[in-house]
């Protein structure tokens, strides 16, 4: 059975869609076979991996709705070990669509229980919110996956995050856990940043992932490229640390 991890953190610019991205194509890399499920309307995740969000047909979009099963919009093999359920603009509106859905908390995790044995991991971007996607992601998860920003405010907004997962686990999936925490732009020249990473793991009672993940120029190139890391630049910082933090999660693997 796949393992679902969700990748949340309600404050943007956290390094979030790049984690979604780069741990998704890293698992592949390593053999792992693995659906990329891109839950933000902004679709960078699913640019990110070489699709052009603007002229997709078939995104997760229609398969909330109803218009569409699971299977028709899943893009497969986009990477090798990597397929790609898509979203755009277009999941902006599906808010307004389910106001009076019966269990819409529930609605993504019935189509992806369907194809979940397919998947080693399934990797879900949540949209920088904590809105009915984001709880939508949580109820089809395992765990979540928290990248924070090695910055001032890193900790601003994360116990609302923390709480916000465990009303989930309270009321609607019981098995979600916080798979942990991993640091992002660290940047090795200021002490701010080794500063943020001690007050994290002094005041913060969850799992951190002994991969940092630096600041690094090739990192933030990527995207425009339409690649992974590991595929635009495979001997990068930034590709190494993600290889690291894939090799991490695939080592809790039980």
């Amino acid at each position: 059975m796949g393992r679902i991890i969700a990748i949340a953190n309600q404050k943007g610019g956290v390094g979030k869609t790049t984690t979604a991205i780069n741990l998704s194509a890293s698992l592949a890399e390593k053999g792992r076979k693995v659906l990329a499920i891109d839950m933000d309307p902004q679709g960078n995740m699913s640019s990110g991996l070489g699709l052009d969000k603007n002229s997709i047909d078939g995104t997760i979009y229609d398969m909330i709705i109803g218009e569409a099963d699971v299977e028709e919009v899943i893009h497969k093999n986009t990477i090798e070990n990597l397929d790609i359920l898509p979203s755009n603009v277009d999941l902006s509106a599906v808010e307004i669509e389910m106001i009076d859905v019966e269990n819409k908390e529930f609605v993504v995790k019935n189509s992806i229980q369907k194809i979940r044995d397919n998947y080693d991991y399934v990797i879900i971007d949540c949209p920088p919110s904590l809105s009915l996607l984001t709880v939508n992601a949580m109820t089809t998860a395992d765990s979540v996956l928290v990248p924070i920003q090695c910055e001032y405010y890193a900790l601003e907004g994360l116990s609302q995050l923390i709480h916000t997962v465990e009303l989930v686990k309270d009321r609607l999936n019981p098995i979600l856990e916080i798979e942990g925490v991993v640091f992002t732009m660290y940047d090795a020249r200021t002490n701010l940043s080794l500063q943020v990473v001690e007050n994290v793991k002094d005041n913060l009672e969850q799992n951190i992932y002994k991969t940092i993940i630096p600041r690094n120029i090739r990192l933030a190139e990527a995207p425009s490229f339409g690649t992974p890391i590991n595929q635009y630049d495979p001997r990068s910082a930034g590709a190494e640390s993600y290889m690291r933090l894939a090799e991490e999660v695939i080592s809790r693997e039980s």
